[in-house]
């Protein structure tokens, strides 16, 4: 696996490490739906031109159209929505570390769709991580985040089924020989097609020159720099260094999330969160030792 594969990887990791701030920062002023919706619409908006002016086709084969399609939703609707909304009720450090089992799921559903069997060093480092998770949703109201909450926790992790099933389906389709600007691209653009019309009902009443800037450039990062640019770098990365060796980088994530919690949203970190989130990565660790 070259330097550029793994150098390419982690961008997009460290990039998307810092999405829960961004999102922490955004939801701030606007509802959870108008930041995931405009997140997708604005992506879309910057992704299709540059479909057309590279003339990237779509997908030829069915099989692969119906990638597209699950990458797409899964990666600009579903994982965006959820992962929005749970954030708006948790802390960023809750989110960034819950976002940690992200090489978990998606290995699981790497091996589950390419019907391998995980060795038994696998199970128990998923289990060690689920624990590090369980105790880490079940300390939102004593380990001194007043900002978290069992819901908005639960609402993260689910969101990273949705995530890891876009990888692992984009990750496919550029295993089998369509460009990884492709997915991304016509995968945002077509989601952004359909969620256009709900723009106008998520955004309500809120007027959009009163939004302070901070919450646009915030918007901006997520629908340009995690949408398009983390995107077209991971799935390129998936296609050339395999889904479950590269999924594993993203062990790497929770740290620029936690560390600009701090430094942006003054987010404290407890004995109790250090403790939680040593057994998730330790969980995680065991889980790379067994691949």
């Amino acid at each position: 696996m070259s330097f550029i594969v793994i150098f390419a990887a982690l961008l997009a990791v460290v990039m998307w490490g810092a999405s829960p701030v961004a999102a922490k920062i955004a939801v701030a002023e606007l509802s959870p739906m108008a930041v995931a919706v405009l997140r997708t619409v604005l992506g879309g908006f910057a992704a299709l031109p540059l479909a057309f002016a590279l003339r990237i086709p779509l997908p030829s084969s069915r099989d692969d159209r119906a990638l597209l399609v699950v990458s797409g939703f899964c990666g600009f609707v579903g994982f965006p929505l959820l992962f929005t909304l749970g954030v708006s009720l948790t802390s960023a450090n809750h989110a960034s570390m819950i976002l940690a089992c992200l090489p978990v799921f998606t290995g699981a559903i790497a091996m589950f769709w390419d019907r391998t069997r995980p060795k038994r060093l696998w199970w128990i480092g998923c289990t060690v991580a689920l624990c590090g998770e369980a105790i880490l949703v079940s300390l939102q109201n004593g380990d001194g985040d007043a900002g978290a909450s069992l819901s908005g926790d639960l609402l993260v992790l689910f969101s990273n089924v949705f995530a890891s099933l876009g990888y692992v389906a984009g990750g496919r389709l550029q295993r089998s020989g369509y460009p990884s600007t492709g997915t991304t691209f016509w995968g945002v653009a077509l989601f952004a097609l359909i969620l256009l019309p709900l723009t106008p009902f998520v955004l309500g009443d809120v007027s959009l020159p009163d939004v302070p800037l901070t919450a646009w450039f915030a918007i901006a990062y997520l629908a340009v720099g995690v949408t398009v640019i983390g995107y077209v770098l991971w799935y390129w990365a998936l296609g050339k260094g395999g889904i479950q060796r590269i999924g594993l980088l993203q062990f790497f994530q929770p740290v620029s999330g936690v560390a600009l919690a701090a430094l942006l949203l003054s987010e404290t970190v407890s004995v109790y969160f250090v403790g939680a989130s040593a057994l998730i990565l330790a969980g995680v660790w065991l889980a790379i030792r067994a691949k």
